[in-house]
């Protein structure tokens, strides 16, 4: 069992190698938008929907953080407090000082940010090399690139990249989309957070299979096609 299991993996790496070294500019190019999108679409649709942005920033902290690094803090302390902290945020002034909305991004949402973008970038690599290939056409390849589309968007506006840290929310924790809508109930905020988080780990899940999957028809299809040649 473990030895089928280890050569399902071994052709399902293969096949994903493949596609990405048939299109490497392109899944690079995939990789960077999608993480683009991760990091700004947000603040973008609150600057539109609530009021623009007034400050960003940078975690003035980080320019410690070789410092803290090499500090004598135990490891367990210095890798929860790295899973938490801040590396930038947006944020609108509103009325008598208080903060209108703001969108924080600590080092998991970064992380995040990355596994999507990578997940999205095979994805699209695969799909075109299966269709370059023969196996993969006309309204099939159609809706596995909108379905591709759809989940990428999906993830940018608070599912699949999980609650964002915000402040004027009513809440601490709530999916983008969420703070497009001023006033809402506090029911209705902690419905939205509890659904962001489980709708984070179905797209992560589902994306993941999926890529799973075609990586490992195509790691057949090219053995396949190298038997065929000899």
């Amino acid at each position: 069992m473990l030895t089928g299991l280890a050569r399902g993996a071994t052709r399902t790496v293969r096949g994903i190698g493949a596609a990405v070294r048939a299109r490497p500019l392109e899944t690079l190019g995939v990789v960077a938008g999608v993480f683009a999108l991760h990091a700004l679409l947000p603040p973008l649709l609150l600057a539109v929907a609530r009021k623009p942005w007034t400050f960003f920033t940078f975690n003035p902290w980080l320019k410690q953080l070789p410092a803290y690094l090499a500090s004598g803090a135990p490891v367990e302390q210095k890798l929860d407090f790295l899973s938490r902290v801040a590396v930038f945020w947006f944020s609108a002034d509103g009325d008598f000082g208080a903060p209108e909305w703001g969108f924080a991004v600590d080092a998991l949402d970064l992380v995040r940010f990355l596994a999507m973008s990578l997940l999205v970038a095979v994805y699209f690599a695969l799909v075109l090399h299966r269709r370059d290939q023969g196996q993969l056409g006309g309204w099939r390849a159609q809706t596995s690139r909108a379905g591709g589309i759809a989940g990428a968007f999906a993830g940018v506006l608070g599912l699949s990249t999980g609650p964002c840290s915000v402040v004027g929310c009513g809440a601490p924790v709530l999916p983008v989309v969420g703070l497009a809508f001023a006033g809402l109930s506090s029911g209705t905020l902690a419905l939205l957070s509890g659904a962001s988080r489980v709708l984070s780990a179905v797209v992560l899940v589902t994306l993941t299979l999926v890529v799973a999957w075609l990586g490992w028809q195509t790691g057949a299809t090219s053995v396949d096609r190298r038997a065929g040649a000899v």
